[in-house]
């Protein structure tokens, strides 16, 4: 498997943030939109920005060990605070070392706060100013999860980067809620911050909230940044929310956001969504995406997915894509797979190999057109393949307003017409 070597050669910084626990350097940035590559220098491992952190939820991903997320050139993943700090619990944790020592895994962590399950599990969930109260579901008892347990918790676990606990409403939610856990949520961040017992060995990124509300994502943004912390996180979207509104969100976050330092737009995964949110300004994703659908059949390429499972795939000789040089690409055809799609773990397994390496080959591609400066041609050609000549309405949008023009015709001649499309599931073909 490749392995990110498009920084080679690039020494000298254009920007650069110091903190005791994360040292990031931007190392070239696109002449026509908001995009950079960046070098980010974390407790255990150097990772390369933009990147796309596989989502472990609770220290494992599904049908991958960690010595094959190596080889997959996976530089960060991530594990939930919540249920890690229900199972195996903190104590355990601490016994073996932290996750990494644990699950033996020497590259790069992120654990989420837990605060996602005020709207994932919000019927099992009770928010108050205190903090959230669980239902456990693992063995029905309650749980308080406070910022500073949210902090406590996290320590244990050891991650490179910590999640600050926000109170996370749904992105379709509107009215005072809204501004109520915007606020919240800075309150919250400041207890997480005191209680925050590893700063030189960890880091702590606060996220962004505000909903849709262009107003309130702007103060919440301006009031982050003054906490001058390592990183920063655009949260509370990739929620259902249309995605006309969901790109003026990230870009509005971009804007304010420091130059310096990682930004990290959070759940999101799908490729077009990756493309569009690197031009404007974002450094690290995560989402589930990748590794859920391939337990559904589904292989991701260029073009969308192959939903290996259809009838149409029974002779199909083929591998699922002949430029990826995955393990998987390399030795079992659609045919065998549509055997295993969906129905055996072997298939999960093959299909997981792929998912992550076409996103880590995508990220690479990400990172190297931007070095080479020749995003925009980049994000022509992908669009081009992903969805030929008529293309979301709020992608064309999105990428107008960082001078990526896909309606006039480029050098090749191409150009796209809009239609009005949020594709928010993943076209299967």
């Amino acid at each position: 498997m490749t392995t990110s070597s498009e920084f080679d050669g690039l020494d000298t910084p254009l920007e650069t943030s110091s903190s005791p626990a994360l040292k990031f350097e931007v190392l070239a940035k696109c002449s026509t939109t908001k995009a950079r590559a960046s070098r980010m220098h974390l407790p255990h491992y150097t990772a390369h920005t933009p990147m796309f952190m596989p989502v472990g939820t609770m220290g494992t991903i599904k049908g991958l060990t960690t010595k094959q997320l190596e080889q997959l050139d996976c530089h960060v993943i991530l594990g939930n605070t919540y249920h890690l700090g229900s199972r195996p619990g903190p104590e355990l944790l601490e016994k073996a070392g932290g996750l990494h020592e644990f699950m033996t895994w020497n590259r790069g962590l992120l654990t989420d706060s837990g605060g996602f399950q005020m709207v994932s599990l919000l019927k099992l969930a009770n928010i108050t100013e205190e903090g959230v109260e669980f239902e456990n579901p693992h063995d029905g008892k309650m749980m308080m999860l406070t910022p500073e347990m949210s902090i406590g918790l996290q320590n244990s676990i050891g991650a490179d980067i910590m999640m600050q606990l926000d109170d996370v409403v749904s992105s379709l939610t509107t009215g005072p809620r809204v501004e109520e856990a915007m606020w919240r949520s800075v309150r919250w961040l400041d207890r997480g911050i005191k209680a925050h017992k590893r700063p030189t060995e960890q880091n702590l990124f606060p996220i962004v909230q505000g909903g849709l509300d262009e107003r309130l994502r702007t103060i919440s943004a301006q009031q982050l940044i003054q906490r001058d912390s390592p990183g920063y996180a655009i949260g509370g979207l990739s929620g259902g929310e249309a995605k006309g509104q969901f790109w003026r969100m990230v870009n509005l976050s971009t804007d304010i956001l420091p130059t310096n330092k990682p930004r990290y737009c959070m759940g999101v995964g799908y490729g077009e969504d990756l493309v569009v949110c690197s031009a404007l300004g974002v450094d690290m994703y995560d989402c589930v995406f990748p590794t859920r659908t391939a337990r559904f059949g589904n292989a991701l390429v260029r073009t969308g997915s192959l939903a290996l499972h259809k009838g149409k795939y029974r002779n199909d000789t083929a591998p699922i894509d002949s430029d990826c040089d995955c393990a998987t690409c390399a030795r079992y055809s659609r045919a065998y797979l549509h055997i295993a799609a969906s129905k055996e773990t072997t298939g999960c397994h093959l299909l997981t190999v792929h998912n992550i390496a076409f996103q880590m080959r995508l990220m690479r591609d990400i990172r190297q057109a931007i070095v080479d400066d020749c995003y925009p041609q980049f994000v022509r050609s992908f669009m081009r393949t992903r969805f030929g000549k008529t293309v979301p309405r709020w992608i064309i949008d999105a990428l107008k307003s960082v001078h990526i023009d896909l309606t006039v015709p480029d050098e090749t001649g191409y150009f796209a017409t809009a239609i009005d499309a949020d594709f928010q599931k993943e076209p299967n073909v």
